[in-house]
């Protein structure tokens, strides 16, 4: 599903599918690298879902913002994330949400 790809451009994922594009030729299946992807699609979104308790607040000027497929797609300039213990200044920042109802079908 495309929306599980969302977690394989995350930093974590690209080095997973760089990891596994080495690894193919030489030691592991195409159809296992897959299915480690397809896992690992499954474990992020497990892991959001049940381990991360933090709220974080987000304020930025909103640049752009995109709804298709059931996605929406904001672009914010000097976005300012804010939690319980500490702020951060970030000058451009593209952030990507989906119903994660979608996610389970």
């Amino acid at each position: 599903m495309a929306t599980f790809e969302l977690y394989r451009r995350s930093t974590i994922g690209m080095c997973l599918m760089e990891t596994l594009d080495e690894m193919v030729p030489k030691t592991l299946s195409p159809e296992l690298a897959i299915q480690v992807l397809v896992q690992f699609d499954k474990s992020m979104m497990e892991a959001l879902e049940t381990q991360v308790k933090s709220k974080v607040s987000i304020k930025g000027h909103l640049h752009t913002y995109r709804f298709c497929d059931n996605v929406w797609t904001f672009i914010l300039q000097d976005a300012v994330f804010k939690n319980e213990e500490t702020q951060e200044n970030v000058g451009r920042v593209k952030i990507v949400a989906c119903d994660s109802k979608l996610l389970t079908q």
